[in-house]
C-alpha cells in the first residue's frame, strides 16, 4: 500500500491490536505504511505483541472508508498530524485517530466539556443555558456529545451565543443519533463547529460505545462542567476521567429532594467538582478574568514563593512548555493550583503565555 492515508484506515481493522500498541509502532515507525511495509515476523514491541499485517478485507475496509469520507467530506485527524488536538495527546489513551466533518477547531485557547443527564429537567435546562450564555464573553468553545438532554441544550446554547461547539459521537458519523438531532448536527458544522468520531462510519450508536467516546469529550477540553446527573450514568464516568486527566471538573448544585441532582453533589462532596452555578464562577476558578500580563519587564530582583521557583524552573528546562505537559510534570498541584502560579508568574514578568497555551521563560 503506497497511500498513507489508506494505510492510517486500514490500521483500524487489526485484529487483536489495541490503540495503545499502534500509537508505540507508529512512534517505532513513524507512519503506518512503514508499519505495513515490516517485512519481519518479529514486532519491535516483544513477540507477543502482533504486527499490524495489510489483508485483502482490511484493504477493502479501508478502501470503502476512503470513498465514503470523500463523498460526504469527512476528514481524518491521526496521531501523529500537527493539528490533532493538543490537550488530547497528553492523554494515555487518547484515540491514535478520529474522523471529522466541519472545521479543526480542536486546539482552541479555551475549550469546556459540558455534559449531563438525557432527561435533562426544567431547572437543569435553565442553567446550562445560563452558564454557557455568561460563559460567552471569554470565547469557550464548548464541548458535548450530541445526546437528548444536557447535550443537546449545550450545543444549541453554544450556538445561539455565537460560541464554536464540538460534538463527539459514539457511532460512526453516517449516523447522526439521536436523529432528532440531525438539523442541529447541521448547523454545529455550518457554524464553524465540527462533528468527531473515532469509529468507522458503518458503526451504530451501541451502548458500549458511549463511555469510550466520554474520555475523547474529557481529554480534548480543559475543565469538564456537570449540569445534572444522578448517581450512575455517562456523566459520572466523563466527570472522573477528567479527574484521572488532572483536568478541572465543576457541578451544579441542585435541590437535595432532586434524584438526578445526586450525581453531582457526590461529585462536591468527595472534592472531584467545583461548586459552579454560573458562567462567572468557572471563569474566576479557570483564571480567565485575571489581567493579562502583556508587556511586563522582568525585574532583575523577583521574589518568588516556593511554588513559584519550582514552576519557573521547569519551565526553563524547555523553549515552550504546554499547559498539559505541566499539569502532568506537577501532580502535587491541581490545574486551578497551577493556573494560579502561572498567573503570578506572568504578572511578575517571569513567563509568558503563548498562543497554544504554552508557556514559555521571559528573557532577563
Amino acid at each position: 500500500m503506497t497511500n498513507e492515508l489508506l494505510a492510517r484506515l486500514a490500521l483500524q481493522f487489526q485484529p487483536n491490536i489495541g490503540g495503545t500498541t499502534i500509537k508505540k509502532l507508529l512512534q517505532h515507525y513513524g507512519s503506518a505504511r512503514a508499519i505495513f511495509a515490516e517485512k519481519s515476523k518479529v514486532s519491535p514491541l516483544g513477540k507477543r505483541v502482533p504486527l499490524p499485517r495489510l489483508t485483502v478485507e482490511s484493504q477493502r475496509l479501508a478502501e470503502e472508508e476512503l470513498r465514503w469520507m470523500e463523498r460526504q467530506g469527512i476528514r481524518l485527524c491521526f496521531w501523529t498530524d500537527a493539528d490533532f488536538p493538543k490537550r488530547l495527546l497528553s492523554c494515555s489513551d487518547s484515540p491514535y485517530m478520529f474522523y471529522y466533518q466541519g472545521n479543526n477547531i480542536f486546539n482552541e485557547p479555551r475549550a469546556v466539556a459540558v455534559v449531563g443527564t438525557r432527561n435533562v429537567s426544567p431547572y437543569g435546562k435553565d442553567a446550562t443555558r445560563k452558564i454557557i450564555g455568561e460563559m460567552a464573553r471569554h470565547d469557550v468553545c464548548v464541548v458535548s456529545g450530541l445526546a437528548r438532554g444536557v447535550d443537546t441544550v449545550a450545543h444549541e446554547q453554544a450556538l445561539d451565543s455565537g460560541l464554536k461547539t464540538v460534538a463527539v459521537m459514539g457511532c460512526g458519523l453516517s449516523t447522526i443519533y439521536p436523529d432528532s438531532n440531525i438539523r442541529l448536527a447541521r448547523r454545529i458544522v455550518e457554524n464553524g463547529g465540527a462533528l468527531v468520531s473515532e469509529f468507522p462510519f458503518k458503526t451504530k450508536p451501541d451502548r458500549q460505545n458511549f463511555p469510550q467516546r466520554n474520555r475523547i469529550i474529557a481529554g480534548m477540553t480543559d475543565a469538564t462542567l456537570v449540569m445534572e446527573t444522578a448517581q450512575k450514568g455517562g456523566s459520572i464516568i466523563t466527570a472522573y476521567i477528567a479527574h484521572s486527566y488532572n483536568r478541572d471538573v465543576f457541578a451544579v448544585p441542585g435541590s437535595i429532594l432532586a434524584p438526578s441532582y445526586e450525581g453531582c453533589h457526590t461529585l462536591i462532596r468527595k472534592n472531584v467538582a467545583a461548586i459552579a452555578t454560573s458562567g462567572a464562577d468557572v471563569a474566576e476558578l479557570m483564571g480567565w478574568d485575571l489581567p493579562s500580563p502583556k508587556g511586563v519587564q522582568r525585574s532583575l530582583f523577583i521574589e518568588l514563593s516556593e511554588d513559584e521557583q519550582v514552576v519557573a524552573d521547569l519551565i526553563a528546562t524547555q523553549k515552550e512548555f504546554a499547559i498539559d505537559d505541566l499539569t502532568a510534570a506537577m501532580p502535587q498541584h491541581t490545574p486551578s493550583k497551577l493556573a494560579a502560579l502561572l498567573l503570578q508568574l506572568e504578572l511578575k514578568g517571569v513567563v509568558r503565555c503563548n498562543p497554544g497555551k504554552t508557556y514559555s521563560l521571559v528573557a532577563g
